[in-house]
């Protein structure tokens, strides 16, 4: 069985060379790795052909300013396989990741296959940032929905669903693109040792970007009543966020009305603190990133408070 590899790259120096290098090692090489880059402006080019001059199994389209929609759709259109995998910059593939990824394909009713990752990162913060940022081990399930940092697929159900959307400009294509996938009846299987190593952001800056998009890209997408999620779409969820600060903002108000509605509100905000360092220690089991995991908890609220907005003003 054939597959191409098809990853998308914009400013990705730090991390590029790390995940071309996993996947020339592969149990199971890919025979082609297609790579389209948005224009980068540092050595992520550079790096790239450095690696095409030793292995002919590499291409490079460069295509200044197209969206990581466009970029997903024109690697696909670009590779010669039928059977597609993806991955991001910024992750590495383990050593039998494509193997174990591409053995549901044996099925000829098998349309997508979900693969899954391990969040690392080495520090405090960046494991607190792991509750926010992914899905745990323990919800990987028949629900679980492909995510495009490990993910594969035939290239004819690519064509059904009309490929990655590419009017939104931000996240959440493969959001959207799962959607259609379940819309059209296209049969997903999940393999769980299928992973890929995602590194979280280092910095906080870093979190609040993704996490400010994530919320931007998903409001975009349109999509608030999900096929499998229902009603906790990522749309309700942000619009639950927005609309608990909401209340807070309320009861503050009130409060100088009458003292008891600031006794309520403080009372809220600290079963609030306790919940997130509650829900961070879960996950990690440490107790450094769940008092970090307090801070996180409001940054990751006020990037989807502001992501979810500028969704909306965008949307129209």
């Amino acid at each position: 069985m054939k597959v191409s590899v098809c990853i998308t790259t914009l400013n990705e120096e730090k991390c590029i060379g790390k995940l071309l290098e996993s996947l020339i090692n592969q149990t199971k090489r890919p025979s082609e790795i297609v790579i389209t880059d948005a224009g980068s402006i540092d050595g992520t080019i550079e790096i790239i052909r450095r690696f095409q001059k030793k292995y002919r199994i590499m291409k490079l389209l460069v295509e200044k300013g197209i969206s990581r929609a466009k970029g997903r759709n024109l690697s696909v259109e670009i590779a010669k396989n039928d059977i597609i995998a993806m991955t991001d910059a910024g992750c590495v593939a383990k050593k039998n990741w494509l193997k174990n990824l591409v053995q549901p394909f044996n099925n000829p009713e098998v349309d997508i296959v979900a693969g899954f990752y391990n969040m690392t990162g080495a520090t405090f913060v960046q494991k607190a940032f792991s509750v926010f940022l992914g899905t745990e081990p323990s919800k990987f399930d028949h629900n679980f929905l492909p995510s495009t940092r490990s993910a594969a697929f035939r290239k004819n159900g690519w064509t059904k669903v009309g490929g990655f959307p590419e009017n939104l400009k931000v996240t959440a294509e493969d959001t959207v693109f799962n959607y259609e996938a379940l819309k059209n009846d296209l049969r997903i299987v999940r393999m769980k040792n299928a992973r890929v190593d995602w590194e979280m952001p280092k910095t906080f800056k870093e979190f609040f970007e993704k996490v400010l998009n994530y919320a931007k890209g998903d409001v975009k997408s349109g999509i608030w009543f999900h096929p499998t999620k229902g009603l906790l779409s990522h749309n309700t969820k942000a619009a639950i966020v927005f609309f608990r600060y909401l209340i807070g903002l309320y009861l503050f108000i009130l409060g100088f009305m009458s003292p008891i509605y600031f006794i309520i509100l403080l009372i809220l905000f600290s079963i609030y603190i306790i919940w997130a360092f509650r829900k961070v220690r879960i996950r990690t089991g440490n107790n450094f990133s769940s008092f970090y995991g307090i801070l996180v908890q409001f940054i990751s609220d006020l990037a989807v408070i502001l992501g979810f907005i500028s969704g909306i003003l965008n949307s129209k």
